[in-house]
């Protein structure tokens, strides 16, 4: 009679029910699931099978000892006294892994330190040689779980990892584990004889896993070394019994391969690799490699019927995704396209991409990659589908017969219709497509020349965090459609109230520069780096504005930014600009604009200073004083806090001081509800007159308390 052993295999989690199916098939075992994995009962010929033709199994252990312990020292005490060497010799080299804590047991290194010197001690009180433990290759894995007290000891047959199939040399960005890869094509409803076609294949292991499922490749044939080789009661004949009959199988499959499988992508780098990875798998007669772009995707077996498998590129953070929604969204009009009455099945970590395919899916499935939760959703593509056809300005976006984003898509194809001939009569390529005209799309929509950004600003609190994501994701596919802008030119940004210094946040380091012009002026903006671009585009007018009042005059920009205004003033000759900021990159950005306008520093002075400090310590007078400070910041660069608010005063004061007395103070900012202290500037003797209509542009019209502007002179009888 064949002695039956119980042994437990691992297995992501969500994958414990497709694992003991498959290991019911490869054993014939008695199954049982539990978290993260299947204990199996079998002999040791269906143990050696399960090794070698799992698909699924992250591992498969051997339970030596199961106990309860209290402390560290009931650790070491039950591992002590295990007869360790009726498992392997001290000759072998081993390792420990420790996995769970309990209140006594904190920290699983500490654990595995304590099994480690307990099964060293026992060699040694046993007149043993003191094996050796060793990190990268050891001979022999001792896999310990602690759940509480629970206190489970077995030895790793497996060696490395299942998911090491020992195919992949190269395996480009963002892998999928080959487990995990087999358990897509597993759910995905392929059938084995039928095509298989991957998109966006990358280094190609969905493919492979799923031809060597055809080809009844055994996944851990070519494994060099297993756990097991060093454990005592291995039986040579019996795995050389189970290794050949795998090998026998294999062959009696290559008779008549099918070439049923196609990879596309876009980068011939990772063809390559996709390519040597499906030799070393042996697979490479069973799949066609082609490098193309999904926009351009084609079905490779248009007579027959089979079963399109993708894992396309997501990103974690939503800024980093308007190609991204792009591209869902151009696949999802291909597969419509060339895939009528085949089946579907891609896998993402961010579901809201999937809803850009416009595909109902049939059957989803949860699964993890690595720490990231990500969903798998089935597809069957109706043959209506190509046949649906729609007169709206965003046909793209038609789904299940109703109108995604298509008011927002109507309105914007609007704007621009309007503003486009506007912008060119006027000689500006910078200005507002699109102002949250429509309460369901909050967002600003602006063109910088032939890009567009696509600001969102921050959803109320009432609204589902969720459906404010899709409609975002919606209205970026409608803007890209509507613009025909390239998605490699589109910045999303999400948009909320800025305190302190963060207007001033790095978020990237492209360095992706190019200039618009203005008005006559070349302005340099960058998109991508800062939270803003280098040029607000609400005053454009008030900066056309101050170029016109400044000719002839000397000109001071103070809180200057990137220098826009000085750039107006010196080209509608200013007699001499000084510009002041506290931030050196902006000063930086400022120097680099009067350089593109051919002008030189000899006459635009640029000082990097906290401007109210470097306020309080001038002795220079100026007829025009263009003042845009922030409305509040706490920078530890400033002496004390500033609100605009509170300070404007105080600030104007100062201004007051380093006037002409037949001078003029353009005083903005951007606080919503401000309110001008008039008698404060009574006690000065200065007037102010409110010009926030006259500098409020064509394109922010439905914004009108996005600024406010004023002229600030002398009281004539003070002068």
């Amino acid at each position: 009679m064949t002695t039956k052993t119980t042994y437990f295999a691992t297995t992501a989690r969500g994958f414990e029910e497709m694992l003991k199916s498959e290991l019911e098939q490869i054993t014939d075992a008695q199954c049982k699931i539990a978290q993260g994995g299947v204990h199996f009962t079998t002999d040791q010929t269906g143990v050696y099978k399960a090794l070698l033709h799992s698909r699924l199994a992250s591992r498969i252990l051997l339970p030596l000892l199961q106990t309860k312990i209290f402390s560290d020292s009931d650790l070491y005490a039950s591992i002590v006294s295990y007869q360790w060497a009726d498992l392997f010799d001290p000759r072998d080299t081993f390792f420990v892994d420790f996995n769970g804590t309990n209140q006594e047991i904190r920290h699983t290194q500490f654990g595995a330190m304590r099994v480690k010197d307990g099964i060293v001690d026992y060699f040694e009180r046993k007149g043993f040689a003191r094996p050796t433990v060793d990190k990268i290759n050891p001979d022999v894995r001792i896999h310990v779980y602690l759940d509480r007290e629970n206190l489970v000891v077995s030895l790793d047959l497996s060696g490395d990892a299942l998911h090491i199939r020992g195919y992949r040399e190269d395996t480009g960005k963002a892998p999928l584990r080959e487990t995990l890869a087999a358990a897509i094509i597993l759910r995905s409803g392929w059938k084995k004889g039928t095509v298989l076609v991957d998109p966006m294949c990358g280094s190609g292991t969905l493919l492979i896993e799923a031809a060597q499922m055809q080809a009844n490749i055994a996944p851990q044939i070519n494994r060099q070394k297993w756990g097991f080789y060093a454990w005592k009661g291995h039986s040579q004949a019996l795995w050389k019994h189970v290794f050949d009959q795998a090998v026998e199988l294999q062959k009696n499959s290559e008779i008549s391969p099918l070439a049923n499988f196609y990879g596309f992508d876009l980068d011939h780098r990772v063809l390559a690799k996709a390519q040597q990875n499906a030799e070393n798998a042996g697979v490479a007669h069973l799949i066609q490699w082609q490098q193309g772009d999904v926009a351009a995707l084609k079905n490779p077996f248009p007579e027959q019927i089979g079963t399109v498998v993708c894992n396309p590129p997501y990103g974690e953070r939503l800024g980093t995704t308007p190609a991204l929604i792009a591209l869902y969204s151009v696949f999802g009009q291909r597969l419509k396209q060339q895939f009528a009455g085949w089946n579907a099945s891609i896998f993402s970590g961010e579901p809201e991409l999937l809803n850009c395919l416009r595909l109902r899916s049939a059957r989803q499935f949860k699964a993890k990659n690595g720490p990231l939760d990500c969903v798998q959703k089935n597809y069957f593509i109706s043959d209506r589908a190509v046949e649906q056809k729609t007169d709206l300005v965003f046909e793209q976006t038609a789904h299940a017969g109703k109108d995604v984003a298509q008011d927002f898509a109507n309105r914007l194809a609007k704007n621009i219709k309007k503003m486009e001939k506007w912008a060119k009569q006027q000689g500006i390529d910078a200005y507002r497509l699109y102002d949250a005209d429509l309460p369901e799309y909050n967002l600003a929509v602006d063109r910088y020349a032939d890009h567009i950004v696509v600001q969102e600003y921050a959803a109320p609190k009432n609204i589902d965090e969720n459906k404010a994501r899709q409609r975002l994701l919606d209205a970026v596919s409608a803007t890209l459609y509507v613009t025909g802008v390239e998605t490699n030119k589109l910045v999303l940004k999400v948009r909320q109230k800025q305190k302190g210094t963060n207007q001033y946040e790095k978020l990237a380091n492209k360095g992706d520069y190019f200039y618009v012009n203005e008005y006559g002026a070349k302005l340099w903006v960058n998109l991508t780096d800062y939270l803003d671009t280098g040029l607000f585009l609400d005053h454009r007018l008030t900066r056309k504005m101050v170029g016109t009042m400044a000719k002839g005059k000397t000109f001071l920009n103070l809180f200057a930014y990137t220098g826009s205004a000085t750039i107006h003033a010196a080209l509608n000759g200013a007699k001499s600009t000084t510009t002041v900021d506290m931030s050196n990159t902006y000063l930086n950005w400022a120097e680099q604009n009067l350089e593109l306008n051919n002008l030189s520093l000899r006459h635009n002075r640029l000082f990097q200073a906290d401007c109210l400090q470097w306020l309080a310590e001038c002795r220079e007078r100026f007829e025009l004083i263009f003042v845009d400070p922030p409305t509040f910041s706490n920078s530890k660069r400033m002496e004390n806090s500033w609100d605009v608010q509170r300070d404007h005063i105080e600030l104007l004061k100062q201004l007051k001081r380093i006037l002409t007395n037949d001078g003029t103070i353009v005083f903005s900012n951007n606080k919503r509800g401000f309110k001008m202290d008039f008698e404060g500037l009574a006690q000065l003797g200065l007037n102010a007159e409110n010009i926030s209509h006259k500098t409020l542009p064509l394109d922010f019209e439905r914004n009108p308390h996005i600024h406010n502007c004023w002229i600030i002179t002398h009281q004539k009888e003070q002068l």
